[in-house]
């Protein structure tokens, strides 16, 4: 007899890492990836019946099966949730555009999400690459060191550079073609080829090419036609606009129904969160991870891409109209994307060829607790110097 009972895994802190030898580069823990990790416990009898006890439990109360109280289904439901704990499943991650991603998602979130009683979007279930801005600075001197002052146009040579690199320009065609062909009178794409080529685009391409393409800079003589040029990268007609802009919440509502998207807005969400008191404007001191996962929600129903506007403005499609008293909600949601401190800083960071600790952006000169946040775990003193690069990895995420 299995009762509905409610535990709340003591999650470890996925802002923790752990140090390299001599204390030099971090090097984050590696998980087992949630497939292998399936595997590996089903094949075991004890964790396979625990593993299948633990299941029934989160079903019952997702279901509201709680008919039959009693100590021992509650001892039941204990010991299958202890007993996860010490198994693979516990703290496993996927990977950005693994073979199984969505099945490796949809074992993340039944076993920590479920377990956790609620619906916030506060971990990331993608395993952290080790990374920097740096890193792709060194692999892409096509990407200009310098600020978008300069007469250069990034935008355009980014976009001449895909085109003389095979992989990125086969993943580029790959995207244009069903981003732009009509499917009838009524339908002038296939959103969901589209967003498929898009993701693939993205994942598949070495980010010197297709961040050079999404967060150029644009000189101050030519902002209007680069900003446009970089605006359309995503072929922003099919995969972004739609014929009905939906209120915000409804929008994350339907994203949270896909574990594709919703992964991917959990992990912008832990990678791009904004930090009034740190110098880079991120929780977690990293353009890269922030960047990453930015890009990741390119190709779902959440794509985000810049408004008709110069400078860095941003945005799912959808506004905060027809919010009721919802509409507070909807607007912390939103900022995440139009008013994010840490995102709008990454994206001039890499357009400056920049990155933490090397670009200092100016703070606001009133800094206040309305920056978007999600998260409400106690937030640790960030390290304020110009050795703060060197602490920096990455997150990864795709479909």
């Amino acid at each position: 007899m299995i009762l509905t009972f409610v535990i709340m895994l003591a999650l470890p802190d996925p802002l923790l890492t752990l140090r390299g030898e001599g204390g030099s580069a971090p090097a984050r823990p590696v998980h087992l990836d949630c497939v292998k990790a399936s595997e590996q416990c089903l094949r075991e009898p004890t964790c396979s019946t625990k593993y299948r006890t633990m299941r029934q439990c989160v079903a019952g109360r997702e279901s509201n099966f709680s008919a039959v109280p009693g100590p021992e289904a509650q001892g039941e439901c204990r010991s299958a949730i202890e007993a996860m704990k010490q198994s693979p499943l516990y703290n496993c991650r996927c990977r950005r555009g693994m073979k199984k991603e969505k099945n490796c998602l949809r074992i993340f979130w039944s076993i920590f999400q479920s377990l956790q009683g609620n619906d916030l979007l506060e971990y990331s279930p993608y395993e952290p690459v080790n990374s920097r801005l740096s890193d792709i600075f060194r692999l892409a001197p096509i990407i200009a060191a310098e600020p978008a002052s300069t007469k250069e146009n990034n935008c355009l040579n980014a976009a001449k550079a895909c085109n003389l690199n095979d992989t990125c320009k086969k993943y580029r065609s790959a995207y244009i073609n069903p981003c732009t062909s009509r499917v009838s009178a009524s339908e002038i794409c296939n959103k969901r080829k589209c967003h498929k080529a898009l993701r693939h685009f993205f994942d598949k391409v070495p980010t010197k090419y297709s961040y050079g393409m999404l967060f150029c800079s644009c000189p101050a003589g030519d902002q209007t036609a680069c900003a446009e040029r970089r605006r359309q990268t995503i072929v922003p007609i099919c995969s972004y606009e739609d014929k009905d802009k939906p209120n915000c919440l409804s929008l994350q509502n339907a994203c949270k129904t896909n574990y594709i998207c919703r992964s991917r807005l959990a992990d912008f969400i832990s990678s791009c969160q904004p930090e009034v008191r740190s110098i880079s404007g991120c929780l977690r001191e990293s353009y890269a991870d922030c960047l990453l996962s930015y890009s990741g929600l390119i190709g779902t129903v959440m794509t985000p891409n810049y408004v008709r506007s110069l400078g860095i403005s941003l945005s799912p499609w959808c506004d905060c109209s027809s919010s009721g008293n919802s509409k507070p909600e909807c607007q912390r949601f939103a900022e995440l994307f139009t008013n994010n401190r840490c995102l709008r800083n990454a994206i001039q960071a890499f357009g400056n060829g920049t990155d933490v600790g090397v670009w200092q952006p100016q703070p606001p000169i009133e800094p206040t607790a309305a920056e978007p946040s999600i998260t409400r775990r106690v937030q640790r003193p960030k390290q304020q110097c110009a050795g703060c690069a060197d602490t920096l990895e990455q997150t990864g995420s795709q479909w």
